[in-house]
């Protein structure tokens, strides 16, 4: 049944994506998986009613929330850190690439008489989905931990090899190359251009103009200049072959350095929230239902084969590369889906006549149905992946011996980031002695370069918290602001070494009460408490005596922060 209406479509369309995303939230799958199935529900391959017949356009338009997921990402990426991933980029991203590219065109080639298909096939294949695995990462809080920093530069790789495989295409068909084509030294000039175009752009031109604006306070404009910058350098990567997603990252990474890198990303956040949420809704109306009744056996199959093939390829090359069988596995697990990529890819395949239009359909769902399988595989993965790391994971040992701090009534410290950094100078300015964990590896470094006991670990592993000898520590201090692993952390402490007492930070109240009723001892909210001490200076510079402020500082607290919050 097809909706005429613009805003009758648009008010089914956002019903089924909320009640989809707050179900699957509820049940704890996440709200990808939900926003999956909302677009098949309300897809022109189902029998319910259908939002819109024209797919592709719907996916072309919401890919721009891809565009902006990557910026997002380069704000956060100093390239001092990009260029620590080179290796991983390089190195691990292409041997990937290859070695996943050649297993699965083996495979296909079981099914297709011509190598060209098979290879152009398996090589599409082998790439992930971009939009899907950073926005999983994303979600999780695991954009900077170790398997989420390989990914990331798996990822990347994957988008830079977009250039061969869409020259591959015309040179695999029988037609030949187009007209239109132009010669590889002119693509080739033609990238050096748009990269260049982009470098300036983002180094000089919009830090300059983004200047002058925040000067005159157009925080509109502001807002317009950033987006315009966003979608010239995704236009400008798009024209040069290159993927639309990558110039956008690039200019994210140039800004990342910028004193209102902040600011912009305070801006785009809406807007990319909203259009990645309408690409997984396009991606799921993407999902051919008659397809995959047609051939369940047969699609079963090459799906299952396919993720086989990616999950062991990618496991062991993990592990050659050094990497843990923990990281390892939680790597290939994140990344065993094929990606969006393979959309453009097989469409322009099947124009161009490599593939016929019977082998472009299930290629198609095979995709579909390999990222709406993800959520699920990658929470298998975490599963697997601590199976692993307690099985081969030497005896961790956190003592005076290892760490030069007696373990008899220190400070443990969860998190190095801004606000760990900060207690542990107090302590140190104090003598009172402290350990610091902390899962993000820049900031790990950093705590070596400060020379302090600062070293990688989750504080919500219950291994961690029996190497790092919790039961002798005075306090342990949760800055972390991940609240899953707070909650975590807090749970296994209050279970299993109940006399440590336990002070936590949290985003806001409904934080802080999950908290507490986790078992911290205390819990504070810190946008509220950043409140509180301003307005305490503020009286205090007004003249109202230190004890009254105080005295009213105590009182709100022990209300629960009640009278600021009513």
């Amino acid at each position: 049944m097809e909706l005429d209406s613009f805003v009758l479509s648009a008010i089914v369309l956002l019903t089924a994506a909320a009640l989809a995303v707050t179900l699957f939230k509820h049940l704890g799958l996440g709200s990808i998986l939900g926003l999956l199935v909302a677009g098949i529900a309300v897809g022109p391959y189902s029998p319910g009613p259908n939002v819109t017949p024209h797919v592709e356009d719907v996916r072309h338009f919401t890919e721009l929330g891809v565009v902006l997921l990557l910026f997002v990402i380069g704000l956060e990426m100093q390239p001092k850190r990009l260029w620590a991933l080179r290796r991983e980029v390089f190195g691990l991203g292409t041997v990937q690439i290859l070695l996943c590219g050649g297993a699965i065109a083996a495979y296909i080639s079981l099914y297709q008489a011509s190598w060209q298909a098979a290879l152009l096939i398996g090589l599409t294949m082998a790439l992930s989905s971009t939009a899907l695995v950073m926005q999983l990462l994303h979600e999780r809080g695991d954009i900077a931990t170790r398997h989420g920093n390989a990914a990331f530069a798996v990822l990347l790789m994957q988008d830079l090899a977009v250039v061969p495989l869409l020259a591959l295409v015309p040179l695999f068909s029988d037609l030949g190359v187009t007209a239109n084509a132009a010669p590889w030294w002119e693509q080739f000039l033609m990238v050096i251009a748009m990269i260049g175009m982009v470098l300036i752009l983002g180094r000089y031109v919009l830090p300059f103009a983004l200047e002058r604006l925040l000067r005159q306070n157009n925080r509109d404009a502001f807002a317009l200049v950033v987006l315009l910058s966003v979608f010239l350098a995704a236009g400008a990567m798009h024209r040069a072959g290159l993927s639309m997603a990558l110039g956008a990252f690039l200019m994210g990474m140039l800004l990342s350095s910028t004193r209102f890198s902040f600011q912009i990303q305070a801006h785009i956040e809406p807007f990319k929230g909203l259009l990645m949420s309408l690409f997984f809704v396009a991606v799921g109306m993407s999902i051919d239902l008659p397809a995959i009744a047609a051939q369940p056996w047969l699609l079963t199959q090459h799906v299952v084969v396919i993720l086989a093939i990616k999950l062991t390829v990618l496991f062991l090359i993990a592990l050659v590369f050094g990497l843990s069988r923990g990281i390892a596995t939680r790597l290939a697990f994140l990344l065993a889906q094929s990606g969006e990529f393979g959309f453009v890819l097989f469409g322009s395949a099947k124009l161009l006549g490599v593939i016929d239009e019977a082998t472009f359909v299930i290629a198609v769902s095979v995709i579909s149905v390999s990222m709406l399988l993800t959520p699920l595989l990658v929470r298998i993965g975490d599963t697997l992946a601590i199976r692993a790391e307690r099985r081969t994971a030497a005896p961790l040992c956190f003592d005076q011996e290892a760490t030069g701090i007696p373990s008899q009534g220190r400070v443990v410290v969860a998190g190095y980031g801004r606000v760990g950094h900060t207690i542990a100078t107090l302590l140190e300015v104090n003598n009172i002695p402290y350990i610091a964990f902390d899962t993000n590896p820049a900031h790990v470094e950093r705590g070596e370069r400060d020379g302090r006991a600062v070293y990688y670990g989750d504080i919500g592993d219950l291994e961690l918290l029996t190497a790092a000898q919790i039961e002798d520590a005075s306090l342990v201090i949760l800055t972390i602001d991940h609240g899953p692993t707070a909650l975590r952390a807090v749970s296994h402490i209050r279970m299993n070494y109940p006399r440590v007492p336990v002070i936590a930070r949290a985003r806001d109240l409904e934080a802080c009460a999950s908290l507490i009723r986790a078992g911290a001892t205390r819990a504070y909210p810190e946008a509220i408490e950043s409140s509180l001490r301003l307005g305490a200076e503020a009286l205090e510079m007004l003249g109202v005596p230190m004890d009254d402020v105080d005295n009213l500082l105590q009182g709100v607290r022990s209300q629960g922060y009640a009278p600021v919050v009513d």
